[in-house]
């Protein structure tokens, strides 16, 4: 007979309507879970659907699109304009001129963009337009240098009207400009800063002069890969592309970044049913023992071993359904709440209708299904095989199966998970990593074996320190928490989990921090740093203005130097000035000079190549062009000024002037200077830049630890999710075991045990629960971050921080969310009433 014939479909739902609280427990471990991962989908899935939207329109009325070949090279010669329009079935051509800017506000204030493209462009009269020209809301295109148009969605943000003032920065520096007009793009992306140049002054301040960033053309009489072929033919060294090859690039690029995001998320999911997964698995362990004897007289009255095993799961299955349904439902919600949490930080997401695809509705369903009759098949199976008289006989039938195989596994497992961890971490890059993670992987695994065993002593000490002071009630609490050992440490786990995870990611954001701050201290000699708006850096003029104030003994800019050598692209360092005084470094030979063409080489640089002093080195830049330098000094390594430092006068001559940025500027005072007046001299001398920042040394530390806090508080944000589950999870357990139990609180109630000790019996015991199972996580946590970052060290993550207040406050914070946690069922338990308990069964 199948589960799906009606006398065992009866008896299963006719269960499960009987157990609703224990139901929609169960049932909401698979909603979060699944609605991570549903939501993960819908969330990425929308980003890419409103980018696509946004690349098909992109390009319109072009067939034809001429780039550089090189990526940061100076763009494509503007004479290719006029070799362009020669070419047959050419119709019209229309460079592209832009570069970054930063627009400041009516009150003079950079105006945020939140991450999104933040660019000036030439704007080119309709008639010179290939597609449809932007519409003007109000005022005018720019007509005259001077005036700019912004989008319609910037201009509100910046609160300027049309016939406003304002200034513009470029990397050429600031401008003076008056709004002429406001426009309205075909897709105004949130945040996005769109400012339109007349053509002539776009040109010169984001250009050389005799390069465009490329050059679309639109065709008649021919189709786009005719046109293509003949314009390729035409201009050899350049990079032609229909405009259907460059959306489908473009689209590609974008997919792998949405990629990048979904993985990450779907990563987070995965934990969330992780952890759901024990929860359910530990939920229908209970209600398989507290069902036992019902069980045994459904095998009695002629019930197969396949027939309860089955009604148990399909039981699983309507909870797996229920569960992935809702939990669909929840990931829609999700979807919808972050996007708008992430508008409201201002992060330059494109709006565009929610986007639910069938394989998001088809793996969120499969996925949570699996996932419960998985945690349900166990307990499932080794309710069939109970005999009916001895499971009739008992109360409460226990499995019977001992500890030590699965300890003895477990502690195998943990052995090798040591070894494995320890010797990665010995090492750095990717192997180590993997190595590293094996290890992890397989101390996870020791733990979810071992735990049962483990539970019994450390909760044993855990209640000798928690619930001692509190007499027979706190005995009797760490008596409970003891006696089934495999529910304990499969509650526990769940939060294991969770606090695991917290942890490691704690440890890399303290050692990040660490690092950055000994990098700080061990490296930067000078007093003040100066920093600016990334991509566009220290406007131009700052640092010279630095350099004027009373005081200031020397004022360096650090540029990023991008070149070829060898035929492989290599990344290095400029300065504008020698390193001596605003930097700390060791010099192995040679001078410590900059100038002209001198290069300054790492030792391990020069142990790679072969460089030695005098040796000629060759860059060639994006263009083709090479300048040679000759290898001056060799320095010990040296994260600041990494693998090689050039000349200012170099660096110029193999960037191109519209990508030309000053990272940061390094100002040392001269001796016996004050401090304190000359930040606020600093200050007042960068005031015209607007964008520059004056930081000593702690207070850069402290911007940088700024940054990696920000982007850990995303990390938390998402992994809260896991601890929501845990959560649930000992209330979920303690419910459970309070009906489980419910004849022997009757007996205490009897015996004269009050409510309010009833309470605190089950409090403690959620607390002991809650405390062992974050203890053993942070441990792990703790370990796995500290051999994590030990195989980053080449990375720059060379200092292993572990913060211990962090630490401290999850095992605080623990023993609230035990109280928390029973809250609930410790009332439920209180209210027994002694007389029908006893009588109960």
């Amino acid at each position: 007979m199948a589960v799906t014939n009606s006398p065992m479909r009866k008896v299963s739902l006719r269960n499960l309507a009987a157990h609703k609280v224990r139901l929609v427990l169960t049932v909401l471990s698979v909603v979060l879970g699944t609605a991570f991962v549903a939501g993960s989908f819908v969330f990425t899935d929308t980003l890419q659907k409103t980018f696509d939207s946004i690349m098909d329109g992109g390009a319109k009325g072009v067939d034809v699109r001429v780039s550089p070949v090189e990526q940061g090279s100076s763009g494509v010669p503007i004479a290719d304009v006029d070799t362009l329009r020669a070419v047959d079935g050419v119709r019209a051509v229309a460079p592209s001129v832009g570069g970054q800017i930063v627009v400041l506000n009516s009150a003079g204030k950079p105006l945020q963009n939140g991450g999104a493209p933040s660019i000036g462009t030439s704007y080119l009269p309709p008639d010179q337009q290939l597609g449809e020209p932007d519409k003007f809301v109000g005022g005018t295109p720019p007509q005259q240098a001077g005036q700019i148009a912004l989008n319609e969605s910037a201009a509100k943000r910046a609160g300027l009207a049309v016939g406003d003032h304002t200034r513009v920065l470029t990397m050429s520096g600031w401008n003076d400009v008056t709004l002429s007009g406001v426009y309205a793009p075909e897709t105004d992306t949130g945040g996005y800063v769109g400012a339109l140049f007349t053509d002539t002054q776009a040109r010169e301040l984001f250009t050389d002069g005799s390069h465009v960033g490329y050059i679309d053309v639109a065709g008649t009489g021919v189709s786009q890969d005719q046109l293509r072929d003949r314009i390729a033919a035409a201009v050899p060294d350049t990079k032609v592309q229909t405009a259907d090859e460059v959306r489908e690039e473009t689209k590609d690029e974008v997919g792998k970044a949405l990629s990048f995001v979904n993985y990450f998320l779907l990563a987070f999911g995965a934990i969330a049913l992780l952890v759901g997964t024990f929860i359910i698995y530990n939920t229908f362990s209970m209600i398989v023992a507290q069902r036992l004897r019902e069980l045994a007289l459904l095998r009695a009255i002629g019930a197969s071993r396949k027939q309860v095993g089955r009604s148990v799961v399909f039981e699983a299955i309507v909870v797996g359904v229920i569960g992935s349904a809702l939990g669909i439902a929840g990931g829609v919600g999700l979807a919808y709440g972050l996007r708008g949490l992430l508008n409201a930080f201002d992060l330059g997401l494109p709006q565009g209708p929610l986007q639910i695809e069938p394989r998001t509705i088809i793996v969120a369903l499969v996925l949570g299904l699996i996932v419960t009759v998985v945690s349900a098949y166990a307990p499932a199976r080794r309710a069939s095989k109970v005999p009916p008289v001895a499971a009739m006989r008992e109360e409460f039938a226990s499995t019977g199966d001992t500890l030590k195989v699965r300890t003895l596994i477990g502690a195998i497992s943990a052995v090798l998970g040591v070894l494995a961890l320890v010797v990665g971490a010995q090492s750095t890059g990717g192997g180590a990593a993997a190595l590293v993670g094996l290890g992890a992987l397989a101390l996870v695994l020791a733990v979810l074996l071992a735990a049962p065993a483990l539970s019994r002593p450390v909760v044993g000490a855990l209640g000798a320190v928690f619930a001692k002071p509190f007499g027979p009630v706190g005995r009797l609490a760490r008596t409970n928490a003891v006696r089934n050992p495999k529910r304990t440490a499969a509650t526990a786990f769940a939060l294991t989990l969770g606090l695991m995870l917290v942890s490691v990611i704690g440890v890399f954001g303290a050692s990040a921090k660490s690092s950055v701050n000994a990098l700080v201290d061990k490296g930067v000699e000078a007093d003040f740093v100066l920093t600016g708006p990334q991509g566009i850096g220290v406007p131009a003029g700052a640092a010279a203005a630095a350099a004027k104030v009373t005081g200031v003994e020397e004022a360096v800019s650090l540029h990023g130097v991008a070149v070829k050598i060898d035929d492989k692209d290599v990344f290095g360092t400029a300065l504008s000035g020698s390193p001596d005084g605003v930097l700390d470094y060791t010099m192995k030979e040679g001078t410590t000079s900059i100038t002209g063409t001198d290069m300054l080489v790492s030792e391990s640089e020069a142990t790679d190549h072969g460089w030695k002093l005098g040796t000629p080195v060759t860059l060639t830049d994006r263009d083709g062009e090479q300048v040679t330098t000759t290898v001056t000094g060799v320095y010990a390594d040296n994260q600041l000024l990494g693998p090689w430092v050039v000349s200012d006068q170099v660096y110029q001559q193999v960037t191109p002037l519209n990508m030309r940025t000053e990272w940061a500027v390094l100002v040392k005072a001269a001796a016996g200077s004050n401090m304190t007046m000359m930040a606020s001299d600093l200050a007042t001398a960068t005031d015209p830049f607007v964008v520059v920042q004056v930081q000593d040394r702690e207070q850069f530390k402290g911007t940088q630890g700024q940054q990696i806090d920000t982007l850990l508080a995303v990390l938390y944000g998402l992994l809260a999710l896991a601890v929501v589950i845990a959560i649930l999870g000992i209330v979920n357990t303690l419910a459970l075991s309070v009906v489980e139990r419910r004849r022997e609180i009757g007996m205490l109630r009897a015996v004269g045990m009050q409510r309010a000790q009833v309470r605190r019996t089950i409090y403690l015991e959620s607390v002991l629960i809650a405390v062992f199972g974050a203890l053993v996580g942070v441990v792990l946590g703790v370990v796995f971050g500290w051999g994590f970052v030990r195989t980053l060290a080449d990375q720059g993550l060379d200092q292993v921080s572990v913060p211990w207040g962090q630490v401290l406050g999850m095992l605080i914070g623990s023993a609230v969310v035990g109280v928390l946690a029973a809250l609930w069922p410790a009332s439920r338990a209180a209210r027994t009433k002694p007389l029908e308990a006893i009588a109960d069964m």
